[in-house]
């Protein structure tokens, strides 16, 4: 049976952890980067990206995504796209160097066109252009904390333009700044309900603030996640990536159980006591308890605590085998290299996809060695093998050139992608209440394979994930490709 050990090292100093309960912020799904090198991103593209002169073709987009006249800070972006007199939805076309999709990858999901009969133009809709807005954190305490999302809606809306209309109209997107702040984000989303048709990808760390206002309006908020009760309980609001906060896939203790059932039996849970993070450590480890693991040692740390030798020293004295936490990278860091420094190698280090960063990996040095991964898309060092992530990446350094991909990212495109593909479907009949309507029968939603199904209608946590492993400083596929699809536990 492999045993995960860490090598005693001198440690690391890494960067100074977050000051703000956005640290926090991890419902198992919080990830905000990935090992992706340039040679990758190369092949990916095919060519040099932003080779069209500084424009994405045919939507006005600039090279670094922003768009002629756009503002960012809570204000609009402007608008994409304009013209097109059709009355199809159309696919085809050239969207200069990146790959096209074909079929099902197609810009318009390769869905069928409903008929256009009956368009109304209405709120965020006019005979040339479907605007549709983004609310994300791009300034606050943490810069560009969620601006990955972002960055992603504008490739799609690049992607999509580029090749198709709904109905002889294009996509405009306008951008907001939620600033990490629940009042910037219900501003934003005041904002929106007047100057857009729907929200999408949007992702915010304080998302509670828009969450009344996007539902008394009736604005459609298909979001890359939602993570506080609030947004998750509103009406009007979905996310690509389905969460439930009392829920916790069985995945995860089933493979603990499975391969390390020694250490299933002395388990540690620790997580950051501020924001979602302290009710998701303790509800983690009671589905995981409930699943037949045992937990010696759940406890909270101040996000303002660095010293964390207190707590290794407690799990060394329980005889901890299993070790567990919710919190950011630095802090990830931060106990890797205390447990290093004590000499405490427990056989599991696992961790939510919040640790597939860069960052994670180069501050963590030795000290990360062997942690452990449940993840629930393609990693982007399996890109070559999913057309769908070939052209997010493709797409994300053509309106904006170096940009780095994520995980937010990831989810972003994929509530793009579903946006357009009901959108299109609908035709003549859309609008905001049929929109709503049909996102309420969405299950099993994959975005062509780029993640596991997620339940988007009924908003339950999908329960679909798979294990990678740092190895020789490289995520690597433990336990296999596919993912292992074993149920949620409820915890109330």
């Amino acid at each position: 049976m492999l045993k995960l050990r860490v090598r005693p090292r001198a440690a690391r100093s890494g960067p100074l952890a977050l000051a703000l309960g956005v640290s926090a912020l991890t419902l198992a799904l919080a990830a905000c980067g990935s090992q992706l090198d340039p040679d990758t991103v190369a092949k990916v593209n095919g060519t040099t990206a932003g080779a069209q002169g500084g424009t994405v073709a045919g939507d006005g987009t600039q090279a670094d995504g922003s768009v002629p006249g756009s503002t960012t800070g809570g204000g609009d972006s402007g608008t994409t796209g304009g013209g097109g007199g059709s009355t199809t939805t159309t696919t085809g076309g050239d969207g200069g160097d990146a790959p096209q999709g074909n079929g099902d990858n197609a810009a318009d999901g390769g869905v069928k066109g409903g008929s256009c009969d009956g368009f109304k133009n209405t709120t965020g809709i006019t005979d040339k252009t479907i605007t549709i807005g983004n609310s994300s954190d791009i300034s606050g305490p943490v810069p560009g904390l969620f601006e990955a999302s972002q960055d992603a809606v504008k490739a799609y809306v690049a992607y999509f333009n580029a090749s198709s209309d709904i109905c002889g109209r294009k996509l405009a997107l306008k951008t907001y700044d939620s600033r990490t702040d629940a009042s910037a984000d219900q501003q934003a989303y005041t904002k929106a309900c007047d100057e857009t048709f729907a929200m999408v990808g949007s992702m915010s760390a304080f998302d509670s603030g828009g969450a009344g206002t996007a539902e008394s309006c009736g604005l459609p908020d298909l979001r890359s996640a939602g993570v506080t009760g609030d947004r998750q309980a509103c009406a009007t609001c979905f996310g690509a990536q389905s969460t439930m906060a009392d829920q916790f896939e069985n995945a995860v203790p089933d493979y603990v159980l499975k391969n390390y059932p020694d250490a299933a039996a002395h388990a540690a849970m620790l997580y950051i006591n501020a924001g979602a993070a302290a009710e998701n450590g303790k509800t983690q480890a009671a589905a995981m308890g409930k699943r037949g693991m045992h937990f010696d040692y759940v406890q909270g740390i101040d996000i303002s605590e660095f010293n964390y030798a207190p707590y290794v020293q407690q799990m060394k004295d329980k005889g901890v085998q299993y070790v567990q936490m919710i919190a950011s990278t630095d802090q990830f860091v931060r106990l890797a290299q205390a447990m290093q420094q004590q000499g405490f190698e427990p056989d599991v280090f696992m961790l939510d996809p919040t640790a597939y960063t860069r960052a994670y990996v180069e501050n963590g040095g030795d000290a990360v060695e062997g942690t452990t991964l449940f993840v629930n898309f393609t990693p982007f060092e399996e890109t070559a093998s999913n057309k769908e992530e070939q052209l997010y990446l493709s797409w994300l350094q053509q309106v904006k050139p170096g940009a780095e991909p994520s995980f937010f990212g990831l989810f972003s495109w994929s509530a793009a992608r579903l946006f357009v593909q009901q959108a299109t479907a609908l035709g003549g009949k859309l609008s905001r209440s049929t929109l709503l309507s049909s996102l309420k029968g969405v299950d099993n939603w994959t975005a062509n394979g780029m993640h596991s199904p997620q339940h988007v209608g009924a908003k339950q946590t999908g329960e679909c994930w798979r294990f990678i492993q740092l190895r020789h400083g490289k995520w690597q596929p433990v336990g296999g490709t596919k993912y292992t699809c074993n149920g949620t536990t409820s915890v109330g």
